[in-house]
């Protein structure tokens, strides 16, 4: 009896391609949909061969059919992104129809939202080489997101950081060094890095590890998130640095004094923290003008 299709393509998944099992489940799912979607669209049971026949308007129909079921943009663009590796599977390699993923509308900076922000650091790890650098890089974006860092003082960490505690010593620009708070999320991916990595962690040397074992390069975790956010369709302004400034952000909306929250980015000038008063009164602003029935 032949393998169901979304079943051999989870095992190419996580046989030879060592994606990681939520990966895995994911794109089984999405390939389960849209073989359901195609075989009612175009009125008959289909096969592997006859994957090869889809085109771009009917890909654009499937996704069509995910927005009506309330699919939002960067999961439209990961949906896109399982069904290219699944048509590509299928194919053997040969190029499938082609049609660009949904873009975020442009417009003034804002901070990530947080599930937009989960998502792309998820993206960037499922899209690392080996599994240990899927846990660094995880860790690596956790730390900007939910700590703060910039990149720089994220790589630059070293292994005297371990065994982690509640809090972590941060040395930033000018020699500064300030205390964060780890939440426990943080703290446990950078504990599941530790032990993943192939380099055991010592005092001296960098925590967050290259390929070869050197040093990560911060254009490592850049350039990995610059192609992460193409395939989810978020804005060019979802930088690394970005997650940093909607850690600000959401702790401001959600009531942090603006000393101590100059404490933890480590701002020399408190007028450096006050940047973002502006642009949590502009994301109020843009909430009270889609959701009150008077606005505009």
């Amino acid at each position: 009896m032949t393998e169901p299709l979304p079943i051999a393509f989870a095992a190419h998944l996580s046989r030879d391609r060592r994606r990681s099992i939520h990966t895995v489940r994911a794109y089984r799912s999405t390939a389960e949909r849209l073989l359901a979607f195609l075989q009612a669209h175009w009125g008959d049971v289909v096969t592997r061969a006859q994957l090869g026949d889809a085109t771009t308007a009917d890909l654009r129909a499937f996704l069509a059919h995910r927005r009506g079921e309330g699919l939002g943009n960067a999961s439209a663009a990961r949906e896109l992104s399982a069904v290219r590796a699944f048509l590509a599977w299928a194919g053997e390699g040969a190029p499938g129809p082609r049609l660009k993923g949904p873009r975020a509308k442009p417009g003034i900076p804002r901070p990530i939202a947080p599930h937009e922000a989960v998502a792309l650091a998820q993206e960037v790890a499922e899209d690392a080489a080996e599994p240990w650098m899927a846990a660094r890089d995880w860790a690596v974006l956790m730390l900007l997101y939910g700590a703060g860092l910039r990149i720089g003082e994220a790589v630059g960490l070293t292994g005297a950081v371990l065994p982690l505690g509640r809090t972590l010593s941060v040395t930033g620009k000018r020699a500064r060094t300030r205390v964060v708070p780890l939440l426990p999320q943080v703290r446990g991916a950078i504990e599941a890095y530790a032990a993943a990595s192939p380099w055991p962690p010592h005092r001296e040397a960098a925590l967050f590890r290259g390929a070869k074992g050197g040093p990560l390069s911060p254009g490592i975790i850049r350039t990995s998130v610059r192609r992460a956010r193409a395939r989810l369709g978020l804005s060019d302004r979802t930088t690394p640095h970005a997650l940093r400034h909607s850690f600000a952000t959401h702790l401001l909306g959600r009531g942090a004094d603006l000393r101590a929250l100059q404490e933890l980015l480590g701002h020399a000038s408190l007028s450096s923290t006050q940047v973002y008063t502006a642009v949590d009164a502009a994301h109020l602003l843009d909430v009270y003008r889609n959701a009150h029935p008077r606005a505009g």
